[in-house]
């Protein structure tokens, strides 16, 4: 078993990747090693012999919340989940791996007949960082929503499967037990009502292209928005209604040109005890617009730093750097960033 583990990691372990490319930032250097294992037995073998090679190890999905170092930390392992896409239909039971985007979840209930996702249509990321972070919009948030995750304990030796009920998952405004436990997430369950019997068809249908469209850069803002844009005239086309909750969506987030240049969306989780979001505080600083090297803090939304010219992550911690100060000499508190920055 060791051997073959071992040469299953020396076929699909890349070298010398840059990080950029995995990421809505396109930011981040070359990682010694970077791989992207497409099932819970692939991951089980990574996990595996890196921890026998005494690996340091980054665990992310798409990039969309992640800040990338130029120059990452020799011989570490990043480990991107966003080919684990598969997803089970069982009646009204779903198994969804954490690799799918955040928005499939979104065309999935309407195929399915259900309003449960339509909050996730162009929330950027997969299933399982959305899980790990609690992904929200306005009033609803991907915790309530599931039944069950499926995560392994990367402290338990056996690395076996475990579960944990969403009731026990601590989830509040993004957060989740999961940012204090050293346990990645793989997968969960869904209870939704199921339509007909197509389902399962249009399902594999769908993640066979969004596979496809994934090896082509989804991690990229554009190409996403292109993809889950089109795939909604699709569905249109066959005479599926969209619901307009999705449409209000779509306008909202283009006319914040959230899609118009490389970001993670926003920046900082916003302090609602302050009264005010971190937009509205960094808008009234007169900070938007404001720019290092090749960022800027966008003109359209004050709590998004926008990759506009070949940013460095120095770029962006420098603009970081200059909103926290601001805000907590006007407003008394240091905003906590909600991008991973590694």
């Amino acid at each position: 078993m060791t051997n073959s583990r071992n040469e299953l990691f020396n076929r699909i372990c890349k070298r010398q990747v840059r990080l950029a490319e995995h990421t809505s930032y396109g930011i981040g250097g070359a990682a010694d090693y970077f791989v992207m294992p497409a099932n819970v037995e692939q991951l089980l073998s990574v996990l595996d012999v890196s921890q026998s090679y005494g690996m340091e190890r980054i665990v992310f999905g798409m990039g969309s919340n992640v800040l990338f170092p130029d120059k990452p930390k020799p011989g570490t392992l990043y480990i991107s989940l966003k080919n684990m896409t598969d997803v089970t239909v069982n009646g009204s039971g779903w198994f969804v791996s954490s690799g799918i985007p955040l928005s499939m979840l979104s065309l999935a209930g309407l195929l399915a007949g259900s309003p449960e996702f339509q909050f996730t249509y162009l929330l950027p990321g997969c299933l399982g960082a959305g899980i790990y972070m609690n992904a929200k919009y306005y009033d609803e948030q991907i915790g309530d929503k599931i039944e069950k995750v499926y995560y392994i304990d990367l402290d338990d030796p056996t690395l076996s499967l475990q579960t944990i009920h969403a009731k026990d998952c601590l989830f509040a405004y993004k957060q989740s037990i999961f940012q204090h436990k050293p346990w990645l997430i793989v997968g969960a369950q869904f209870r939704v009502p199921e339509q007909a019997g197509e389902l399962a068809v249009c399902l594999s249908r769908l993640l066979t292209q969004q596979k496809a469209a994934n090896e082509n850069g989804l991690s990229s803002l554009v190409t996403f928005y292109s993809y889950f844009s089109r795939e909604i005239i699709k569905l249109q086309s066959r005479r599926i209604r969209i619901p307009e909750p999705m449409k209000h969506i779509e306008q909202y987030r283009t006319e914040k040109r959230h899609f118009k240049f490389p970001s993670c969306g926003s920046f900082f989780k916003n302090n609602y005890a302050a009264g005010l979001s971190i937009g509205a505080m960094v808008d009234r600083l007169g900070l938007k617009g404001l720019s290092c090297g090749g960022a800027v803090i966008s003109p359209y939304h004050g709590n998004m730093i926008l990759n506009v010219r070949q940013a460095t992550a120095s770029d962006i911690l420098a603009l970081k750097d200059t909103v926290s100060e601001a805000i907590e000499l006007h407003y008394g508190f240091i905003p906590e960033p909600e991008v991973a920055i590694l």
